[in-house]
C-alpha cells in the first residue's frame, strides 16, 4: 500500500500510475504469498519503472473498473485506434448534446442515452487526431485533458461542459494552460474532472497525485449521465453526432435557448 507520504508529495504522471497501481495490484494480480504467475510479473516490471504492455492494460481495464482508452492515457501510451473515437469531427456537435442532454429531467436523459446508443456503427476512415489539439505535458494535468479529447472534447467544449455540470467555471485557455502543466490541479478541478469523465473521484485523485481534503460527494445524477453520454457518443460520427445534438435540443423544446451553469443540485 502507498503510504501518506507517498500521496502528498508531488507525482509526474508515470509515478502516480505506478503509486496506484501498487495500491491495486491485488486486482490484476496474485496476493502476496501465492504462486506468481505472468500477470504478477507484469505488474512488477511496470512497478519496476517498465512501460506496460496493451495487452495487459486491456486486461486489466475491466477488473480496475476503468475504460481501456483511459488506463493507456494514464499510463503514459498512445490510445490503440481501435480504442479511439470514430470521428474527430464529432467534436462540434458533443458539447452541446451533453450540455442539452443536462438540462432534461432523468427520463428524458434516459431515453437521449438509449438513442445514441443505439445508433448504427459507421466504419472508421482514418486515425483518430483531436481537432483543435493543444500541446500537452507528460504529467496529470496533460492527462487529464487528453483523456477528455477521447471523448471529443476540444478546451473550448470541456470549459462549456464542466461549466454546466460543475462548480468549475474556466476559460477554454485555462485547460489548455493545465494541459501543458503550467497549472497545478487542485482537489475541486480533480473531482469535477473525474464526474465528468465518469471515474470515482478517490481513484482519479490517487492516479493524478492529487490528496483530496476530505471525501467527495458521489456526482450529481446530471453529472453521471453526462460521463454515460459523452462515452456513448464516442462511437458517432459527425453527421450521428450532429442528429443527435438535434434531438437533444429538440427534447429541450422552449427552454434551449440558453444554458445554466452549475447545473447539479439546483
Amino acid at each position: 500500500m502507498s503510504t501518506a507520504a507517498d500521496r502528498s508529495r508531488p507525482h509526474d504522471g508515470s509515478d502516480a500510475f505506478r503509486v496506484w497501481l501498487r495500491d491495486h495490484r491485488g486486482i490484476v494480480a496474485p496476493e502476496p504469498g501465492r504462486r506468481a504467475g505472468p500477470a504478477d510479473e507484469e505488474v512488477r516490471a511496470v512497478l519496476a519503472g517498465e512501460h506496460p504492455g496493451e495487452e495487459a492494460l486491456r486486461r486489466w481495464a475491466p477488473a480496475l473498473g476503468l475504460h481501456a482508452a483511459d488506463l493507456f492515457v494514464l499510463a503514459g501510451l498512445a490510445v490503440p485506434d481501435d480504442l479511439a473515437p470514430l470521428d474527430a469531427a464529432a467534436a462540434r456537435c458533443v458539447p452541446h448534446l451533453v450540455m442539452d442532454a443536462a438540462h432534461l429531467p432523468a427520463e428524458g436523459r434516459r431515453q437521449l442515452l438509449s438513442h445514441v446508443r443505439s445508433l448504427p456503427q459507421a466504419d472508421r476512415r482514418s486515425p483518430f487526431v483531436p481537432e483543435r489539439a493543444v500541446p500537452l505535458a507528460e504529467g496529470p494535468g496533460g492527462r487529464l485533458i487528453r483523456m477528455c479529447q477521447y471523448r471529443n472534447l476540444s478546451p473550448t467544449g470541456l470549459a462549456h461542459t464542466l461549466a454546466v455540470l460543475t462548480p468549475t467555471y474556466l476559460s477554454a485557455a485555462t485547460y489548455g494552460v493545465i494541459g501543458a502543466g503550467r497549472k497545478e490541479l487542485t482537489p475541486r478541478l480533480v473531482t469535477d474532472f473525474a464526474a465528468l469523465l465518469g471515474i470515482e473521484a478517490g481513484e482519479l485523485a490517487a492516479l493524478t497525485g492529487v490528496v483530496l481534503p476530505a471525501p467527495p460527494r458521489p456526482p450529481a445524477p446530471e453529472a453521471a449521465d453526462a460521463a454515460a453520454l459523452l462515452w456513448a457518443a464516442r462511437r458517432l460520427s459527425a453527421a450521428q453526432a450532429r442528429h443527435a445534438a438535434e434531438v437533444a435540443s429538440s427534447m429541450r423544446g422552449a427552454s434551449r435557448a440558453e444554458y445554466r451553469v452549475n447545473l447539479p443540485g439546483r
